[in-house]
């Protein structure tokens, strides 16, 4: 056994992200770690690589009880880590990115000539013909991929974490990355990677293990794992479930004034249509990583798609920005609510009148009379709590800061709606409200988009749900088509 962890446990204030969680890896093996937002993998990771201390557990390497301090004495007991973000310096050479912080010195001074040297025949095992004196940034995401795998392995040698590395790359660049981490392994390396790839995986992985909310669901080896089996395992629930009561779709010939066609954005989102209707709820369902966010971020401007086009009413439109999707009447929930989705410092009002303030343009500023009308009406609308609306958003809980987002958009009475898991990180009462809301919307007459991992919700409220894996579009289901056991067996699909 290379790595055997048992009983990990690791809080955050009081909160629990890791509970009683075991991981081994041998070596000569490719593990495959998973699971959705939230379920501890990065954390699991950090503690393995000297990043983060655990509170409780044992960790051994070769047999050996080992707790590294740091990612420094990991990588002095034989683990690396590459992260989604290369860390390496673009701004450095090749050679000075493969040994910084352990150049080659001679009479007191670093030695460039050896250096490069040896940067050349490191960087040759692995395919790469580099000029080693050149700056990294000359270089593309792949080669840097490589160059920091390189790096990672000669400084530790027994284990390599790789964090999402095949996230920025194509077809062919993930193929060579592959054919370097296979060559790896069958030199005795163990390797864990961490993907929302169902493909890659199979594809790759010898054996995988599976976390769900800070606890351990199990490892399986690849070759006896169904990939549905897999995809049950992240969500949590078997395929056998009933199908639950959904809400009243429109007719099917309900004419759809809002249409994209051939949507798409090269290693984003493969080209898609989609029709949206309104008084109907559109679910989008995926695992973590199937392109769900990436498709609410076309369709709202906030990233340019290179192929197909969006019509409204009949007529073309561009969606190049947030500001162009505003204004054809679009709003937008993103998943990040604390990031992406609140300004903390600003007041419930101020958050509040934010869409509608960028709608009219800045130069025509809101009323402050009619500012606190809006603020109100939301308020009392959607029951936010304290009901005060000077009240800085940072000071109210997850709950009550995704029904101020909601009131945002409702404040613009948007035509088309697109929520980003709308109820995840919420207590139960809010949660229901929300849920509440959106038929109640619908009812109303107003198209929505939901993306959301709650199956159970999709199905209830959904007219139609599109299926995604691997960043593409893998299915469409409707009326009786619709429930759990369907939507995992499309997420399972295999790739073509």
């Amino acid at each position: 056994m290379l790595i055997e962890a048992r009983a990990i446990r690791k809080s955050f204030y009081g909160v629990t992200v890791l509970d009683d969680v075991d991981f081994t890896l041998h070596a000569g093996e490719i593990h495959a770690l998973l699971g959705e937002n939230g379920a501890g993998k990065s954390t699991l990771v950090k503690i393995l690589t000297g990043a983060y201390r655990r509170d409780g557990g044992t960790m051994r390497l070769e047999g050996t009880e080992v707790e590294p301090r740091d990612v420094a004495e990991a990588q002095a007991m034989g683990i690396g880590t590459v992260y989604q973000e290369v860390n390496l310096l673009d701004n450095l050479s090749v050679a000075e990115n493969v040994y910084l912080g352990r150049q080659p010195r001679r009479f007191g001074m670093i030695d460039t000539k050896r250096m490069e040297a040896e940067a050349t025949a490191l960087l040759a095992r692995y395919g790469l013909r580099v000029d080693p004196g050149e700056s990294l940034s000359a270089y593309s995401v792949a080669i840097r991929q490589i160059i920091a795998i390189a790096r990672a392995v000669d400084l530790s040698g027994k284990v390599l974490f790789l964090d999402e590395p095949t996230a920025s790359l194509d077809a062919r660049e993930v193929e060579a990355i592959f054919a370097i981490l296979r060559r790896l392994r069958d030199d005795g390396l163990g390797i864990v990677i961490i993907t929302h790839f169902l493909d890659q995986v199979f594809a790759l992985a010898d054996r995988v293990t599976v976390l769900r909310n800070g606890k351990l669901v199990g490892s399986r080896a690849i070759s006896d794992l169904p990939r549905r089996d897999l995809v049950g395992m992240m969500l949590g629930r078997e395929l056998a479930e009933e199908t639950h009561s959904r809400s009243a779709a429109p007719p099917a010939d309900t004419p759809a004034p809002i249409r994209f066609r051939g949507m798409g954005k090269t290693g984003s989102v493969a080209p898609f249509d989609m029709d949206i209707r309104p008084g109907e709820v559109l679910g989008i369902a995926g695992l973590l990583g199937s392109g769900r966010t990436e498709t609410a971020f076309l369709l709202f401007g906030i990233d340019r798609a290179d192929s197909g086009s969006a019509e409204i009413d009949g007529r073309p439109v561009t969606l190049n920005s947030p500001h162009d999707a505003i204004a054809q009447g679009f709003g937008f929930c993103p998943e990040e609510r604390k990031t992406d989705g609140i300004v903390a410092d600003l007041s419930v009002r101020e958050n509040i009148i934010l869409a509608l303030q960028a709608r009219r343009g800045w130069s025509r500023p809101i009323p402050r009379r009619e500012q606190n009308a809006i603020a109100e009406k939301y308020i009392r609308m959607l029951d936010i709590r304290p009901t005060d609306p000077e009240r800085p958003i940072k000071f109210l809980s997850g709950g009550n800061q995704q029904k101020v987002i909601l009131a945002r958009w409702l404040a613009t009475d948007p035509r088309f709606l697109i929520l980003d898991e709308p109820t995840r990180g919420i207590d139960i009462g809010a949660h229901a409200e929300i849920i509440r809301l959106i038929d109640g919307l619908r009812a109303e007459g107003m198209a929505l988009a939901v993306i959301s991992s709650e199956l159970d919700e999709l199905v209830a409220y959904s007219s139609r749900v599109v299926v995604m894996a691997d960043h593409r579009q893998v299915a469409e289901l409707a009326g009786d088509e619709i429930s759990a056991q369907a939507i995992m067996a499309a997420m399972a699909v295999e790739a073509a």
